[in-house]
């Protein structure tokens, strides 16, 4: 929510308190300060339940990304080549995709790897989930390696990775306060490194 905003309820609110006097209609001014709540938490609200994520599409004929059905967590990134790109076996390469995203503070997008990368190529999304910030302007670059024992051809348009966007508590989000001891519980350090399975 913007400052300015904020701030106006605040001010609303400081001036319904400062006229709770014993002369004042406690109801009346009840019923005031829940309408200012009220507003305030549908404004919250209406923050929280969406998002809005501007985008320039610089490919030469991509379609702009789109969730393909109703429900959908993700959407597609393609690939933006002049020429096919050959991923050999054991190879990672950095493959362009002409997007470029604003990411609003609060939020992030991740890139994962496409469930048809995988099931028809065994190509990954090396760093999956890479992360694009709300201070990264650049062009979104996919980071693909090749599993199999042969080698991957991606040609222009391919759907080589999934963008979902997630909020995060990253800077100005998150206070990060400095302890000289954290909490005990029953576990503490055990159980580093371990599966799990007995």
């Amino acid at each position: 929510m913007e400052k300015k905003k904020l701030e106006s309820y605040l001010r609303q609110l400081q001036e319904l308190d400062s006229e709770l006097t014993e002369n004042s209609d406690p109801d009346e001014l009840m019923n005031e300060i829940n309408k200012v709540i009220n507003c305030l938490s549908k404004d919250i609200q209406v923050e929280i339940s969406s998002a809005t994520l501007k985008f320039v599409n610089k490919s030469s004929n991509n379609p702009d990304p789109e969730f393909a059905c109703e429900g959908d967590s993700g959407f597609d990134i393609r690939a933006n080549l002049e020429e096919d790109v050959i991923i050999n076996e054991g190879q990672v390469k950095i493959i362009p995709t002409g997007l470029y995203f604003e990411v609003d503070k609060g939020l992030e997008v991740q890139i994962r790897t496409g469930n048809e990368m995988v099931a028809n190529n065994n190509l990954w999304v090396l760093n999956s989930p890479g992360t694009i910030d709300s201070s990264y302007r650049g062009e979104i670059m996919i980071i693909l390696a090749n599993f199999n024992d042969s080698s991957r051809t991606i040609r222009n348009g391919d759907r080589i990775a999934q963008a979902v966007v997630c909020p995060v508590y990253g800077e100005g989000k998150l206070n990060m306060i400095k302890v000289k001891k954290l909490s005990e519980t029953t576990r503490n350090d055990s159980g580093f490194e371990s599966s799990g399975i007995d």
